[in-house]
């Protein structure tokens, strides 16, 4: 049996095309069906539907073979002990700072001042203020990051941003751009020394999906 964790929403929806390149269809749609567990026309293929944070710790310590997260997902959790083969160009995104419009945050930066910055990607903010020699104070948030400029409880916070309607529904403005963001397969190693052919199957059906031009 070849477990594969993905998440519900974009990923999931993204995913599906790659799935049935390997000829694996999922028999039910996540949003419509309070299962965690969901059968494929595969009998040896089986989704479990996590959080979209939790998809590497699943397929490290061997709760499920194969997962779909994103990269921002990946470097916060370290990726340890995870095989990542392919980035699959999927839920294409970006990791940006945003400051509440009439911030001068180019003006703080010179002056060397130290900001707030609210963001549940710790890691890559506190990587990316250290490189520019910017002194922040972390908060760590895991709902709305818009309110906290808003607020007063941050000076900027670092988020994914797709559209950017957000953020100007919320007046704030994306002033940095820190990384694309695309989503990545990742394997279990030990799953992948024992169920060498299935998984192996599976990646290369994915790789030529993604090389594959669009029609």
């Amino acid at each position: 049996m070849i477990t594969l964790a993905l998440s519900k929403g974009r990923i999931f929806d993204e995913t599906l095309p790659l799935l049935k390149a390997a000829g694996i269809e999922v028999l039910e749609d996540p949003e419509k069906s309070r299962k965690l567990i969901i059968g494929t026309n595969r009998p040896d293929v089986r989704v479990v539907l996590v959080r979209a944070t939790d998809v590497p710790t699943y397929v490290q310590y061997g709760g499920a073979d194969i997962g779909v997260t994103g990269k921002d997902t990946l470097i916060e959790h370290g990726g340890q002990g995870l095989y990542q083969p392919l980035d699959l160009q999927i839920a294409k995104c970006r990791m940006s700072v945003a400051v509440r419009a009439g911030f001068d945050y180019d003006a703080a930066v010179r002056q060397g001042s130290r900001l707030k910055v609210a963001t549940k990607f710790v890691s890559i903010a506190r990587d990316f203020f250290a490189t520019k020699g910017v002194h922040v104070d972390l908060i760590k948030l895991y709902g709305s990051m818009e309110l906290a400029p808003l607020t007063g409880l941050a000076d900027a916070i670092v988020d994914l941003v797709s559209s950017g309607n957000t953020l100007k529904a919320n007046h704030l403005v994306e002033v940095e751009r820190i990384m694309d963001i695309s989503s990545h397969l990742v394997v279990n190693q030990v799953a992948l020394k024992l169920k060498q052919a299935p998984i192996r199957a599976i990646i290369d059906a994915f790789s030529s999906a993604i090389a594959r031009p669009a029609v």
